[in-house]
């Protein structure tokens, strides 16, 4: 009686020739998530930098751009022996991000709380938005309106 073989699907005879000349996939490169929102007078950016803490990063300012740079440390050099799998990504990580013209980088401040890095960019005056308050007219009431009775013809 013959063996019946099951086919493997492409993807995984794929996988097996990348792994065979690559090896497995590392987890030791990573960018930080991050996100970029704007207010009325600041432009507000989030990045997601769990396991870190504030000396581990650096923020940097040169020539109009904005740079947040760091590390996070492989653990496994810590405990060789036992890993199965490792999938948490490692390694130095940069994002950089040009700023709008006109900002001032002494106004920049930057919070870190709970593995996530806040920085806020306050805009420049000129491209904050300004609102013109709309006054009544002085000489009339409000509600009032002023007139000459005529008789009709």
């Amino acid at each position: 009686m013959a063996m019946l073989v099951r086919p493997e699907p492409l993807s995984t005879e794929l996988d097996r020739l990348f792994t065979s000349i690559f090896g497995e996939p590392r987890a030791d490169r990573w960018l930080p998530a991050m996100d970029l929102y704007e207010t009325d007078d600041a432009y507000v950016l989030k990045a997601d930098l769990p396991g870190l803490s504030e000396k581990d990063v650096s923020i940097e300012v040169e020539n109009g751009v904005l740079t947040i740079s760091g590390e996070r440390r492989s653990e496994r050099e810590e405990h060789r022996d036992g890993w199965l799998r490792a999938e948490r990504a490692f390694g130095r990580f940069s994002r950089s991000l040009t700023l709008p013209e006109g900002v001032d980088p002494s106004r920049i401040t930057a919070e870190f709380d709970k593995g996530v890095l806040t920085v806020r960019v306050p805009k420049p005056e000129q491209q904050r938005p300004h609102r013109i308050q709309i006054r009544a007219a002085a000489e009339s009431e409000p509600g009032t309106v002023e007139g000459e009775a005529r008789e009709k013809a």
